[in-house]
């Protein structure tokens, strides 16, 4: 179905308004999938907070105008699935990488963070980005770990004293 002018400058507008407030995108080839698999998709997208649409090439080109996601407008080519990040980096490229695993169809042509474009092979690696959960889990982490280790320290000294004591009335009710 051919889109008016209207329906074109409205996709245009769409995307740009995402692709201003992306973290990350990711193209992929769709080619072969069918409406049932993309709504799935597209239902898992939602899900953890990737928007992902089909439209045009030439109206992608011009919705990423002007946004970080610029370097992209050379290597659209062919039927592509964009995919953009809304919450956390990785969540589109988790996205891509684990629907692609069941649906070899589903193939990764390029990724873009921070305004650079990557290969497809940098898609693993975005993917293991951690969630702001586990970032703040990690950090947290790192953050304890010498408190702790000093608390521990702090103790032992004690504790020796204790288990010294406890050796020598174990010695001297066995004697």
């Amino acid at each position: 179905m051919a889109l008016n002018l209207e329906q074109k400058k409205a996709v245009v507008a769409e995307v740009a308004e995402v692709a201003a407030k992306a973290l990350a995108a990711v193209a992929a080839e769709y080619r072969g999938l069918t409406v049932e698999e993309m709504t799935d998709l597209r239902v898992k997208a939602r899900k953890s907070g990737v928007y992902v649409k089909v439209a045009k090439n030439t109206l992608v080109r011009k919705a990423v105008a002007g946004t970080e996601y610029e370097c992209m407008q050379e290597a659209l080519t062919g039927p592509i699935l964009l995919a953009f990040s809304m919450d956390d980096p990785g969540a589109a490229a988790r996205l891509v990488k684990d629907y692609s695993k069941d649906h070899s169809k589903l193939i990764a042509r390029l990724v873009a963070v921070g305004g650079r474009l990557y290969d497809a092979s940098e898609l693993e690696r975005l993917s293991k980005l951690p969630t702001y959960e586990q970032a703040i889990a990690m950090l947290m982490g790192v953050m304890k770990a010498p408190i702790a280790k000093f608390v521990r320290t702090l103790a032992e000294p004690h504790a020796k004293l204790v288990r010294t004591l406890a050796a020598v009335r174990d010695a001297k009710q066995a004697a």
